[in-house]
């Protein structure tokens, strides 16, 4: 079972690559949030895989909030991880074995995957160009079937990229990221149509139109789904995005 997240698409799309050449089946962590979903029961020989970006050098929280409210039963004969991230993963692999931990599940395989910048809401933040957002998937693609054979065969592997000061970033840092993370500075711009399609993309369900503009309800992981997938690039927020572009896996192809 491969057990996913995804707001922009790219862990979709590694989820959706490692499920076909596994013969796994996938299942999408804020539905089974939503259906209240309580307990898990491992199968004999199961193996069990995480699959998500990395925000701020650790997982969502959303994903570690899952992890500790279902009561895993049995024992996967295999448990593994594969995050991406826009360039590094900080200490990710050591936060994420201690949340799997506590439920009971021994973390054995940790893959991690540079994928296009998808966070723009702070100074500083931007996409990549065209030329490394192609540089990138080209990469992800490319090594791709290793990972799924190491899963296959149930290797013990620590694939890394956890870049400089990982412990500041991921033990200082990516808390404050959680306590600040907030909707309340997204905004429309004139050029909103009331079309919808922000409240369809958001994982959340977090997004309500209400009088032709959307609103959000306070429930954001800060997934940035809603801004990169509006037509009119009419979603912002506060002024750190204007003018910074959109990303999501498959866009413009």
């Amino acid at each position: 079972m491969i057990f996913y997240y995804s707001g922009c698409g790219n862990s979709r799309w590694v989820a959706e690559q490692l499920a076909a050449r596994l013969g796994e089946e996938m299942r999408f962590i804020p539905d089974l949030q939503r259906e209240g979903m309580a307990t898990y029961e491992i199968t004999q020989g199961e193996s069990i895989g995480f699959v998500f970006p990395v925000y701020s050098w650790a997982a969502p929280q959303l994903v570690t909030d899952f992890i500790g409210q279902v009561k895993w039963t049995g024992k996967a004969s295999y448990v593994w991880m594969a995050c991406t991230c826009g360039d590094e993963m900080g200490m990710t692999h050591k936060t994420f074995r201690k949340t799997l931990g506590k439920a009971g599940l021994d973390l054995q395989g940790v893959f991690c995957l540079q994928m296009p910048n998808t966070y723009l809401c702070m100074p500083g933040f931007k996409l990549d160009d065209k030329k490394l957002e192609d540089e990138k998937l080209a990469r992800a693609a490319e090594k791709l079937p290793q990972m799924a054979e190491s899963i296959r065969q149930h290797k013990a592997v620590q694939d890394l990229i956890v870049g400089t000061l990982p412990r500041l970033k991921s033990y200082v840092i990516q808390p404050s990221f959680v306590r600040f993370a907030t909707d309340k500075k997204y905004h429309v711009t004139d050029g909103c149509t009331g079309c919808g399609l922000c409240e369809r993309k958001c994982p959340l369900h977090n997004i309500k139109i209400k009088d032709g503009h959307p609103q959000w309800q306070g429930n954001c992981t800060q997934c940035m789904a809603c801004y990169h997938h509006c037509p009119q690039n009419a979603i912002q927020f506060a002024s750190y995005t204007r003018g910074k572009g959109q990303y999501y896996f498959g866009k413009g192809k």
